[in-house]
């Protein structure tokens, strides 16, 4: 059954940008044993020319257009890189370069998730169960970086007695899908499960804007959109989610760290949940990155990339230094073994 539910998962595309722009296919492994192959894997600088600290790296974003790759930090003072190179660099040439970053105009920021939709930025940006430092989705204008709207989460994701996003533990990740119709939405995830839910339960927020109203100019309305079952044993997260389009199917990337220096690291096909069942949604199939050579770090984003020559999607997943000597700000790229 695993077999054919992922060999019917190849034929499924990721779509990023709008509806017939630029859409690129992602497919997936032919089967869950030939699972994922490491195309290249490298370190990013620390540092810009100029001296400016480059960490923190939290969500990824390709344009296929204009082979331009954008990270998001989750450093407090927010911001986003872009660099140029991520085709060449998967051909076997030079590193990505850095090519300059854009200020995001929130203060604090702890942006972990990221959507590029129409000239406009949306950030999911993680919480403290403080009144200072609130989890909020975030919309900033792409030129600028300026802040146009700050849209608060639901009353069961906010914190109270026992009850909303634990700190530090999401929104980790923001994904954009379409319907049926061209309509765009926004799915949003907690890392871990809220306070009230049960154990391994992570919710699903999907921001859904009704039909004629303008995405650049209003604020889409939250829906829920069920859970994700998260993997046996304590400490598992969500860090990332990409849309599969069509077929309302999800790759999760998934992490786990054990102190003082353990992690494992897995990516997961997950079917869409349906809103309001209360079972969750469990993975069709799940791969260990580690064992195809990923470096044990703290990865948190994922995004679709270029296209080997061969028509193979690539996966782009970027690592979170943390400021720590010990980290690296990690670039990997992975395509399918086969189709």
């Amino acid at each position: 059954m695993l077999r054919q539910l992922t060999c019917i998962a190849g034929a499924l595309a990721v779509l990023l940008g709008w509806p017939g722009r630029g859409a690129r296919a992602l497919e997936l492994p032919c089967s869950s044993p030939a699972g994922w192959e490491l195309q290249r894997q490298l370190e990013l600088p620390r540092r810009a020319a100029d001296g400016q600290r480059i960490g923190g790296l939290s969500a990824a974003a390709f344009a296929p257009a204009s082979d331009r790759l954008w990270l998001l930090s989750d450093l407090p003072q927010g911001s986003l890189s872009h660099w140029s190179g991520l085709t060449a660099a998967l051909a076997g040439g030079p590193p990505p370069r850095f090519a300059g970053s854009l200020a995001l105009q929130r203060q604090p920021l702890d942006g972990e998730g990221l959507v590029r939709l129409e000239g406009q930025l949306w950030v999911a940006s993680e919480g403290r169960r403080t009144p200072t430092r609130p989890a909020e989705l975030l919309r900033f204008d792409a030129r600028s970086g300026r802040l146009l709207q700050s849209v608060d989460l639901p009353a069961d994701w906010q914190p109270g007695p026992d009850r909303g996003l634990d700190s530090n533990a999401g929104p980790e990740s923001l994904a954009l899908g379409y319907q049926a119709d061209g309509r765009p939405f926004l799915l949003m995830a907690a890392e871990r499960p809220l306070l009230q839910d049960p154990s391994r339960h992570v919710r699903l927020l999907r921001w859904q804007w009704q039909p004629g109203q303008d995405p650049l100019r209003l604020a889409p309305t939250p829906l829920p959109q069920g859970a994700l079952l998260l993997p046996h044993g304590d400490g598992w997260g969500l860090t990332d989610l990409l849309v599969v389009q069509p077929g309302g199917r999800l790759l999760g990337l998934l992490r786990h760290f054990q102190a003082p220096d353990r992690w494992q690291i897995r990516l997961a096909l997950y079917p869409l949940p349906i809103p309001g069942q209360a079972r969750p949604a469990a993975p069709l199939a799940s791969w260990d990155l580690l064992a195809i050579g990923l470096e044990p770090d703290n990865w948190e984003g994922l995004a679709a990339g270029p296209v080997l020559a061969d028509g193979r999607a690539v996966l782009v997943l970027v690592s979170d230094d943390n400021l720590n000597p010990f980290q690296a700000n990690r670039l990997a790229m992975l395509s399918p073994r086969c189709l």
